[in-house]
């Protein structure tokens, strides 16, 4: 059953023929359709501050491999298991609460050429539709921002991960300076906004059996790099590629809010690896 709160998330995600936008951007580009790579596509696929160095950095600290079956919560147009599956060889399974999403997700797979390590379902993060113990790695980046009941969410992902296995976690927290501005590339209003502080993120994962291992405050790397990009956009305007096209010109206030969050402590981003 859809919650309110799920309801108001796939608003401000969804987009109509949101894969029909995506391609003509691409060729907008001077891009190859028929013959796409992840790199093509790295300007609008990973949705999240840092955008692919961020997926890199994560997935080397968190030891991914060609061997490893990995669960991408909140997948998105699915631009993060496209890189882990390329770069790493993993097989991936991604999953979105927003179906739009999801479909696009699946066609830039195939024109990518990797729709053999890589599949898509839409779901809720905090019902995972899979069976207990099926993967050797959870990953999600920028996702529990927009979930309120993050115990469950945590509980989840213990549940389908393996003994031994590896939660990967990019996000965003509450940082020591206020609330945050909106809007902001997650929520335009506070109503689907959810931001847990990293002490009481840290007790959550220890309380749902996760050992942190790894521990990285990242928040300076992302100031530098969200004050360039809301530079960029200023001086140039929007990019034929970029985040504005899964969000809409609001994104622009969104990337000046984003970068004054960071600037002023509003916000800290941190990147965690625990075992089960």
């Amino acid at each position: 059953m859809q919650t309110p709160i799920n309801e108001a998330i796939q608003t401000h995600y969804t987009r109509a023929d949101l894969g029909d936008v995506i391609l003509a951007a691409l060729e907008n580009a001077g891009k190859d359709l028929t013959r796409l790579t992840p790199e093509d596509l790295a300007p609008i696929d990973q949705f999240h501050i840092r955008g692919r160095m961020a997926t890199l950095e994560l997935a080397r600290a968190a030891g991914l491999h060609a061997a490893m079956h990995v669960l991408d919560v909140g997948s998105g147009v699915g631009g993060t298991s496209r890189c882990l599956a390329k770069e790493f060889g993993c097989r991936v399974t991604g999953i979105d609460l927003t179906d739009e999403y999801c479909q696009a997700a699946a066609m830039l797979t195939a024109r990518t050429g990797l729709a053999h390590l890589v599949d898509f379902r839409q779901g809720d993060a905090t019902r995972l539709p899979f069976d207990d113990q099926a993967f050797d790695a959870v990953w999600t980046e920028h996702v529990a921002m927009n979930i309120p009941d993050k115990a469950r969410l945590y509980r989840e992902m213990h549940r389908v991960l393996k003994p031994g296995g590896t939660l990967a976690i990019y996000d965003v927290l509450a940082g020591p300076s206020g609330p945050v501005l909106f809007p902001v590339p997650w929520a335009r209003t506070p109503d689907t906004s959810f931001l847990a502080t990293p002490e009481a993120l840290r007790r959550l994962l220890e309380d749902t059996g996760f050992t942190v291992a790894d521990w990285s405050d990242t928040t300076e790397a992302a100031r530098a790099w969200f004050l360039a990009l809301a530079e960029k956009i200023r001086r140039e305007g929007f990019p034929p590629l970029g985040f504005h096209l899964l969000l809409g010109p609001d994104f622009k206030a969104m990337a000046q809010n984003q970068g004054r969050n960071l600037e002023e402590g509003r916000i800290v981003l941190a990147q965690i690896v625990a075992r089960k």
